[in-house]
């Protein structure tokens, strides 16, 4: 079978097509052949190096497909079932072997190449606003990269919580399907120094939460956004790491929060997985939860989708197609 791998990290001309043997499940696992991929900075995040990872690997933690073979032990899922997972290396090819305990059975309606689009940012996106800080009516939060993947959703989600939501983005046309996604005001953060018009956004008080995937470009001034007691989620870094931190400063700017959260930690048990990704599941085939699918790249054209991510030129999901 064909499969996107990496032998060194580096940039995106790291990732090769290459002919690999075809998996066969072990005990527990089930072989799902692949109708999409999705597309995270976390993979970027692997192929840079910035995560330190173990040579070679298939890239990609993420897919949606069909169910074609099943390893001793399983019942929970069989052959011909339409299912989707994250958090399983080995995403970029045609099949894949993925433990059944992460395995979601995707509902009548939903396809899956949905499935590929929701399970990680959808998750995400229910995980921060729902979890790190739940948000409720009267809350004001900020959300960084408002038209990307992950914060199209987490607009939506916030919205759905009855908060008021501040986005930022890099421009007009991203404006504005921030705006569609609930976003009540929409900064551009290219042409406005986000600090201020939070400020003035919120005569002086700031945010409840700060919700930054980009790191190094926003996150100081991020903090200068809150209310005292207020809680910065810092869950990516596009722009680069923060780098080295002194907690003092959480102490000078109010006593505030600082958390750097992942989707697996908030995934541990097939009950906590099976309940956020059903709720996502459930919103998007009632309509609640609009997901926005912008590209879609060929498997042999994996280093040109990161090269689209990676320099801002897409919104919502990208997907891999095998």
């Amino acid at each position: 079978m064909k499969a996107v791998r990496i032998h060194t990290q580096g940039g995106p001309e790291v990732m090769r097509l290459e002919d690999i043997a075809e998996p066969q499940p072990k005990a527990g696992e089930v072989v799902v052949k692949l109708d999409a991929a999705g597309i995270n900075f976390m993979d970027v995040y692997q192929r840079s190096g910035l995560y330190k990872l173990t040579l070679p690997l298939t890239l990609g933690v993420e897919g949606g497909g069909t169910v074609s073979a099943v390893g001793s032990g399983v019942t929970d899922v069989k052959a011909g079932d339409r299912v989707a997972y994250t958090g399983v290396p080995g995403a970029y090819a045609q099949y894949a072997a993925v433990p059944a305990a992460r395995l979601v059975i995707l509902p009548a309606g939903l396809s899956t190449k949905q499935g590929a689009t929701m399970m990680l940012q959808g998750m995400t996106a229910h995980y921060l606003a729902c979890s790190t800080y739940p948000l409720k009516a009267g809350d004001t939060c900020l959300v960084h990269a408002a038209a990307g993947g992950v914060g199209l959703l987490l607009c939506q989600i916030a919205k759905m919580r009855g908060a008021r939501v501040i986005g930022t983005v890099s421009t007009p046309e991203k404006a504005k399907l921030a705006r569609e996604a609930g976003a009540d005001e929409v900064i551009l953060y290219s042409t406005q120094d986000f600090e201020a018009e939070v400020k003035r956004l919120t005569g002086g008080k700031g945010v409840q939460v700060v919700y930054d995937s980009v790191g190094k470009t926003t996150f100081d001034k991020g903090l200068n956004c809150l209310v005292p007691r207020g809680l910065m989620a810092l869950y990516g870094a596009s722009s680069g790491p923060i780098g080295a931190f002194d907690p003092q400063t959480l102490n000078a700017k109010g006593s505030l929060f600082l958390t750097r959260p992942s989707l697996n930690h908030h995934i541990i048990t097939r009950d906590e997985l099976l309940q956020r990704a059903g709720e996502i599941a459930g919103w998007v085939r009632d309509g609640r939860l609009k997901l926005r699918l912008e590209f879609e790249f060929p498997l042999k054209d994996a280093a040109e989708a990161h090269r689209a991510l990676e320099g801002r030129k897409t919104t919502g999901k990208v997907l891999l197609i095998p």
